[in-house]
C-alpha cells in the first residue's frame, strides 16, 4: 500500500509546541526507562512512536496525561508548566484526548449511551451535548449502529467509538495507543483516514504509538524512534527509515513503507 498521506505537516512549517518533555528521566523499580529524553509536539502534527516493547512509549503518553511523573525534567503543554498538574486538570485545561489500547468503553451500554455519559462528564448543556453526538453519529456513520450494545461491536467499530468518545471533548491533543492493533487492512485503512482528516478539519495534534510500523508510518508527518531510553532518530518515514541507528536497533535492512 503506497503512502496515504498527501502531505507532511513540515510543508507548512507549524512548528509552535503543543507538548514539550525536557530532559525527562523516568525510572521504575531502579530500572530506567526513559533517559534525558527531549520531545517537542508540534501543533497540528500527527506524529508517530515506534520502538521495541518496553521502551517507554507508553511511559510517555503516562507523562503527558499525569498518569506518572518524572523522576527529573520538565512536562511543558501549551507553555504551561505542569508537572505537578493532577490528571482531570489537565485533561480539561489543555483539552486533552487519549485513546487506550484496550478498553475506554462500557461493554454493556449501547453505541449511543456510551456516547451520551462521557457527553455528560464533559457538557453541561443538554442541547449541546445532544448537537455534540449528532455530529460524531454522522462524521462516523453510526447511525446503523446506535442500538447495538458495545460488547457486539466489531473490533473496527469499537476502535471507531472509542476515538469518537475522545473527541467529545474537543481536545486539542489527541493521544492513541496502539490504534491498529489486531484490525484488518480495510479497518486499518479507515482509521488512517479518520487520523487525516482530524488534523486537516479540527487541527488536532495527534500522537499514535503502534507495532505496525508501515500502518503508523502510511499517516504520519514524523516519526521517533526509541531505543534504550532515547529518541534515535527523528523525521519523515523516508528519513527514519533510511537511519542507519533506526535500521541497526529497530527496522532492519529490509524494511519499506511501499
Amino acid at each position: 500500500m503506497g503512502l496515504i498521506k498527501k502531505f507532511r505537516i513540515k510543508d507548512i512549517k507549524n512548528e509552535d509546541a503543543a507538548v514539550e518533555l525536557k530532559n525527562i528521566s523516568v525510572f521504575y523499580n531502579k530500572r530506567q526507562i526513559l533517559d534525558q529524553l527531549n520531545l517537542k509536539i508540534n501543533k497540528q502534527e500527527i506524529l508517530g512512536m515506534l520502538g521495541p516493547n518496553g521502551v517507554g512509549k507508553s511511559t510517555i503518553f503516562n507523562l503527558i496525561t499525569g498518569l506518572k511523573n518524572p523522576n527529573d525534567g520538565e512536562i511543558i503543554i501549551d507553555g504551561f508548566d505542569c508537572i505537578n498538574l493532577p490528571i482531570n486538570e489537565r485533561f480539561t485545561k489543555f483539552k486533552l484526548g487519549f485513546v487506550p489500547q484496550y478498553g475506554g468503553l462500557i461493554h454493556d451500554l449501547t453505541l449511543k449511551d456510551n456516547l451520551k455519559l462521557v457527553s455528560e462528564i464533559h457538557i453541561k448543556e443538554k442541547e449541546l451535548r445532544e448537537q455534540k453526538i449528532s455530529k460524531l453519529i454522522s462524521r462516523f456513520e453510526f447511525e446503523t449502529l446506535l442500538n447495538v450494545k458495545a460488547k457486539y461491536l466489531s473490533g473496527g467499530q469499537k476502535k471507531k467509538l472509542v476515538i469518537a468518545m475522545a473527541l467529545i471533548n474537543d481536545p486539542k491533543i489527541l493521544l492513541l495507543d496502539e490504534p491498529f492493533a489486531a484490525l484488518d487492512i480495510l479497518t486499518i485503512k479507515m482509521l488512517q483516514e479518520i487520523i487525516i482528516n482530524l488534523q486537516t478539519t479540527e487541527e488536532i495534534s495527534v500522537v499514535v504509538c503502534d507495532h505496525q510500523a508501515r500502518d503508523l508510518l502510511n499517516c504520519v508527518d514524523r516519526a521517533i524512534i526509541l531505543s534504550n531510553g532515547k529518541i534515535i532518530a527523528s523525521g519523515s518515514p523516508n528519513d527514519v527509515i533510511s537511519d542507519k541507528n533506526a535500521k541497526t536497533q529497530y527496522f532492519g535492512d529490509e524494511f519499506n513503507i511501499s
